[in-house]
């Protein structure tokens, strides 16, 4: 690969989940047809297609969780399932003749801003590349954290995450251990816990579990969707209406809350009859603190004689011996790990080098920063969507996605006012500033003052990843490209001799 010649696009996109596609369907639509998709594995679908577990679905409901620009009048439930999400995104695909622009198995190993040209140099596993702009649409549910465990190494089953689910190993009969209790462990332990010998789960914190308000969508309802869009437009609606008024009660009054504690200990309460069981099922901290999960099965499964719960960590595995942080020992044929995601420390950070030669990983030592969730101070033409502080606690992230790609959109139009070869980067002030009146705000949230350690908060207790406020206010403040928030760089050959790249214009 290193003697091939690079090929130049104008854009160059990371990642073909809903992010990655929706930012392909926004530049088409702008008239840009002359950009990549560069994917590392060899399909669309980012998290819906790394996430193949057992009763794997989303929580939030179907007609929110698509795209405005692309409705599906056909979809089978209110809350639908990996399936049918990655199929949809296939669908999208096709639909927008994105598949001549895809590169699939091309991981991008590393990206450097070359500050003479105003250009990326891109080296993928398909070969290298160079793009006047990048956008980043990884995504923080990419790439699993597996803790360090000692004497993991010498477990002599199955090890593997649930992002990374092993579908050729048969569970049935086996001894299986889940670590960790998060949205995906709440789905996995009820479809699983039917075929297995014994099903241990450990549990470090209770997750607050609300009733799942699921159903399967009619042949009336889809047909009425179908021929009369106006009835799925509604559907669509009501369904952002009734969360943009939840957001009060997580990022202002989170005392507002205590409601849906009540409905929640109810829930519990009814599957649960065990007191000690129930005690130990209760969380301690306020509800939304970390993310509220959905299931109608999941305290049943629990309820199971062969499922057992262990209110602890896992400390340290010896041999076929599982040890939890309380000191209780269980034996397991299978370990499969719900333990998340790499959110606060992007995996992808540590390819980029922006134009000070140093990494956006580097640069976000002490806490992710981009300006209005989409730009970091140093990193030209460099774009991420769902970045930091762009996260929902209770609506759609793919509102979230779309207000993100209409500055996409915006910044392509003020490069192409700027005329050719001219970059634009994200002034420090403007990035402190907005980042400063975040994290005012975030110190009145449920996130920051419900009493928990949530994967919203990074190494530094920082809360990087959520969004203090509703989508229609994310929308309004990344309708635009506001130039007096960034520098505007002009190209080399335009600049008198001596003068440097950097030019106010």
């Amino acid at each position: 690969m290193a003697g091939r010649e690079r090929r130049h696009v104008r854009v160059a996109v990371i990642g073909s989940g809903f992010g990655g596609l929706g930012a392909a369907v926004r530049l088409r639509r702008e008239g840009i047809t002359d950009f990549v998709v560069l994917e590392r594995a060899g399909a669309v679908g980012g998290t819906w297609r790394d996430n193949s577990y057992p009763g794997c679905a989303c929580d939030v409901p179907s007609h929110l969780y698509s795209f405005s620009f692309a409705p599906n009048p056909q979809w089978p439930r209110n809350f639908s399932g990996q399936r049918h999400i990655r199929a949809y995104l296939e669908r999208v695909t096709d639909t927008f003749g994105l598949r001549p622009h895809l590169r699939l198995n091309a991981e991008v190993r590393s990206l450097r801003w070359n500050t003479t040209g105003l250009y990326w140099e891109i080296e993928t596993a398909d070969g290298p590349l160079t793009a006047d702009v990048v956008v980043s649409a990884t995504g923080p549910l990419s790439d699993p954290k597996l803790p360090d465990v000692p004497g993991l190494d010498t477990f002599p089953g199955k090890v593997f995450h649930s992002a990374r689910w092993d579908h050729d190993f048969d569970l049935r009969g086996r001894r299986v251990a889940m670590i960790g209790t998060g949205a995906s462990a709440i789905q996995i332990v009820p479809a699983i816990a039917p075929e297995v010998e014994r099903l241990t789960l450990f549990q470090r914190t209770p997750p607050w579990v609300l009733p799942r308000a699921d159903r399967r969508i009619t042949a009336a309802e889809q047909w009425l969707h179908t021929k009369v869009p106006a009835t799925r437009a509604a559907r669509r609606g009501l369904l952002w209406g009734i969360r943009e008024m939840q957001v009060s009660a997580f990022t202002k009054r989170p005392e507002r809350l205590g409601m849906l504690e009540m409905l929640a200990k109810n829930h519990l309460r009814k599957a649960i009859k065990d007191p000690g069981l129930r005690a130990a099922l209760t969380p301690d901290y306020r509800i939304g603190c970390k993310r509220i999960l959905l299931s109608n099965t999941y305290y049943p499964a629990l309820a199971r004689p062969h499922v057992d719960l262990v209110p602890a960590g896992l400390k340290e595995v010896r041999g076929s011996t599982l040890v939890a942080a309380d000191g209780s020992e269980t034996e397991a044929d299978a370990i499969v790990f719900g333990t998340g995601f790499h959110v606060t420390d992007l995996p992808i950070a540590q390819r980029v080098t922006g134009a000070n030669g140093t990494t956006l990983a580097e640069e976000w030592k002490d806490g992710m920063a981009a300006l209005r969730g989409s730009t970091a101070a140093g990193f030209p033409n460099f774009l991420t969507v769902i970045g930091p502080n762009t996260g929902l606690g209770n609506s759609s992230m793919i509102l979230m996605i779309e207000a993100q790609l209409n500055y996409l959109a915006d910044y392509m139009r003020q490069l192409d006012l700027l005329g050719g070869g001219f970059a634009l980067s994200a002034r420090q002030s403007a990035v402190d500033e907005w980042t400063r009146k975040i994290q005012r705000r975030m110190e009145r949230t449920v996130w920051n003052t419900g009493g928990c350690d949530s994967w919203y908060l990074d190494a530094n207790g920082r809360n990087t990843t959520a969004w203090p406020g509703t989508t229609a206010e994310f929308q309004r403040v990344t309708r635009r490209v506001d130039l007096a928030e960034y520098e505007v760089l002009r190209p080399a050959d335009r600049r008198s001799a001596g003068a440097g790249t950097e030019v106010a214009v």
